[in-house]
């Protein structure tokens, strides 16, 4: 069995030779760059600079090696064109980081370093000393209770759209980017790069109390956003179908620590519709590629929601967050949505638990989530600065000698 039949396979709740594994596929369930160098000489690799993809969350690609030595199964590539299975020497640049990490990135000219040694990334985002990531003020989302919550032009915001769709050539040359990822490697692909556009528009509260205080906008919006998601979808999914497994359609982060940000029945309402008719769309255009919905926090009471979305696949699993346990999402999930993550607790477990505990948490979740299938195997979420190398390598092989009761 391929590394690829192994995730489609998991994906359709068909048994498998053994538990597929992912880092790296995607931007939630990867490793950061400063975490990486010590992870890649503890497994006894060559020295290599980490390539910085993400300049934001200050992730590394993870090299074909690395996953090898993981026992890893998928790929990630972009809609910006950019690989993990791919070298491309000529597109990454060497940067330091002001001396902090020998790294590569796409674009260095888009830092600059302040007086104090704080780095700003494209004239607004920070990280400062002793920082291991960029952020904004308010992430970027401030929020006045003076003002009513801002609505877009709609009208404008079609037009723009229809603009905005892929050309030709374009496609041509996602297709031929794609075709060559999957010639380099026999891991499943998953592809970023159309997006559906949804979650909180000009802000997670703002948005939320749009939802609340004038739902007739947000439909009118989801349905002007899955429309565009849909010709998208008619104009590249034919011609990278047969290069990609999965597709990467939105990353949503619906729930907090506790509870749901929107009430269930609100987010069936403004947002089961629309992304229904996206993923049934897609389907319909490519049925051997995956849909994979990004959903951050205590969803559980959205579950039956998203499955009514028809997503194939629902990440990052955090069970930790809510009240309700890993085997309570299986049995909520089982066969009727595959789950992707939820390996070990990245609050608590991960980064304060000793190996042995991450051992025993890594062992219990999977051989829960392993069963009847439905499940690739990962962290909730990406691995961070501060996680030590053995705590990676306990993660993966962990997993990968977990026996799944039948």
């Amino acid at each position: 069995m391929t590394r690829r039949e192994r995730v489609r396979k998991a994906l359709r709740f068909q048994p498998t030779d053994q538990l597929p594994k992912d880092m790296g596929a995607m931007l939630s369930t990867c490793v950061s760059c400063f975490a990486y160098p010590k992870l890649v000489e503890a497994l006894g690799l060559p020295y290599r600079r980490p390539r910085v993809y993400d300049t934001g969350q200050m992730l590394a690609l993870p090299d074909p090696d690395v996953l090898d030595a993981l026992d890893c199964d998928c790929a990630f590539v972009s809609g910006d064109a950019a690989s993990n299975v791919l070298e491309e020497p000529s597109r990454w640049q060497p940067y330091d980081f002001n001396g902090r990490l020998l790294a590569l990135v796409m674009n260095p000219a888009s830092f600059e370093t302040l007086p104090d040694g704080t780095i700003r990334q494209h004239g607004q985002s920070l990280m400062p000393t002793g920082s291991y990531n960029f952020n904004v003020p308010h992430a970027g989302q401030p929020l006045d209770l003076t003002v009513d919550p801002p609505k877009e032009n709609l009208e404008a915001l079609a037009k723009g759209l229809q603009q905005a769709l892929f050309t030709p050539e374009r496609v041509a040359a996602l297709a031929d980017y794609c075709r060559r990822a999957r010639l380099a490697t026999d891991r499943a692909i998953m592809f970023s790069g159309l997006g559906a556009g949804m979650g909180f528009r000009g802000g997670m509260a703002p948005f939320s109390m749009l939802c609340m205080t004038d739902p007739g906008y947000i439909k009118e919006l989801h349905g002007i956003l899955a429309d565009h998601a849909i010709a998208q979808a008619e104009r590249l999914l034919p011609a990278i179908a047969p290069y990609v497994d999965i597709l990467m359609l939105t990353a949503d982060d619906q729930g907090t620590q506790q509870a749901s940000i929107l009430p269930p029945d609100t987010f069936a309402e403004l947002f089961t519709p629309a992304y229904q008719r996206i993923n049934d769309a897609c389907h319909r255009i490519a049925p051997d590629v995956f849909t994979f919905m990004h959903n951050c926090g205590a969803i559980y009471d959205l579950l039956d929601a998203i499955v009514d979305c028809h997503f194939d696949a629902l990440n990052p699993v955090q069970w930790c967050a809510g009240g309700h346990s890993f085997r309570e999402w299986k049995d909520k999930c089982r066969k009727r949505i595959a789950l992707w993550g939820g390996g070990v607790n990245t609050q608590t477990t991960l980064p304060l638990g000793s190996v042995h505990a991450v051992e025993h948490e890594v062992a219990e979740v999977v051989k829960v989530m392993g069963q009847d299938s439905g499940y690739i195997f990962c962290a909730i979420h990406n691995l961070l600065a501060e996680i030590p190398a053995e705590k990676i390598i306990a993660l993966y092989r962990t997993a990968g000698r977990t026996r799944i009761p039948r």
